[in-house]
């Protein structure tokens, strides 16, 4: 069942929550959102029954939530505190690709994150400029009201059948809809340029997981060390999957392994 928590600045966030023990929120990347994205609610399901206290949102602007454009990080942080006091003020963050570095923004700023996964950020080269140029672009585009042109920017470099299966589905009118949110996934990703790493990370105490397919493009090798590099404690950990995608018993796996414990706890569905 839906459940909605509000953001202090008003915006009203719709999530599912199931399981009992650790609090986790799982953070979409660009394309995600409940609605569409059946292999998280997967991932949430097997999670539940692994010792977690998980929770999966849509983010401002998407699916069930509020929120009105311009879209930005500020917002998915207050989006993510909301969410951590719902679980009781602590709690796990797992980033999906561009919302890793969601989940990195919110680390620096929130006290109750208490460790960090991170799947295939996909972070450009530190210091340099391409997350502001495609930042730019994106609201640039945005503000003509050019919805499709923004898929077509975000997936450029992607496999073309990534966009013509989305653009040519179903859901095609869902996508399109929450296209002018990617404005705050290009924001995140330029913010991990915007200063030295270490200095911009330097605030982020909690440990982080830093997740790799085993067969993943190799710009996403270079950034998962760039991340490791620049966080005060992080480490690399695979899970078995290629092409940015992942099995949803495999990616609990490693989750559950964390644990204290070592052991799944015991499940509870809401």
């Amino acid at each position: 069942m839906t459940e909605y928590v509000q953001t202090a600045d008003g915006v009203r966030i719709a999530y599912d929550r199931a399981g009992s023990g650790q609090p986790l929120v799982l953070i979409g990347g660009a394309g995600q959102f409940r609605a569409v994205d059946p292999d998280t609610a997967d991932v949430a399901a097997q999670l539940a029954g692994r010792g977690f206290d998980v929770v999966v949102h849509d983010r401002p602007g998407r699916g069930d939530s509020g929120g009105e454009p311009p879209f930005g990080l500020a917002g998915e942080v207050a989006a993510v505190r909301a969410l951590v006091e719902v679980l009781g003020g602590r709690a796990w963050l797992y980033g999906s690709s561009s919302g890793g570095a969601i989940a990195l923004a919110a680390a620096a700023e929130l006290p109750g994150v208490e460790r960090l996964f991170l799947w295939e950020v996909p972070l450009d080269e530190e210091g340099g400029t391409a997350g502001a140029g495609a930042l730019a672009a994106v609201r640039a585009l945005a503000a003509a009201g050019d919805r499709e042109g923004i898929w077509r920017l975000w997936t450029e470099g992607m496999p073309p059948e990534w966009f013509e299966a989305m653009r040519s589905g179903p859901q095609w009118p869902l996508f399109e809809r929450m296209a002018p949110t990617l404005e705050a996934d290009a924001e995140a990703l330029a913010w991990t340029q915007s200063a030295p790493r270490r200095e911009l990370w330097a605030p982020v105490t909690a440990h982080a997981v830093v997740l790799l397919g085993s067969q993943t493009f190799p710009f996403m090798a270079d950034a998962a060390d760039s991340i490791v590099r620049s966080l005060a404690t992080a480490e690399r950990a695979e899970v078995p999957g290629a092409g940015h995608r992942w099995r949803a018993a495999d990616l609990a796996d490693v989750l559950a392994a964390s644990l204290p414990s070592g052991r799944p706890g015991a499940s509870r569905s809401s």
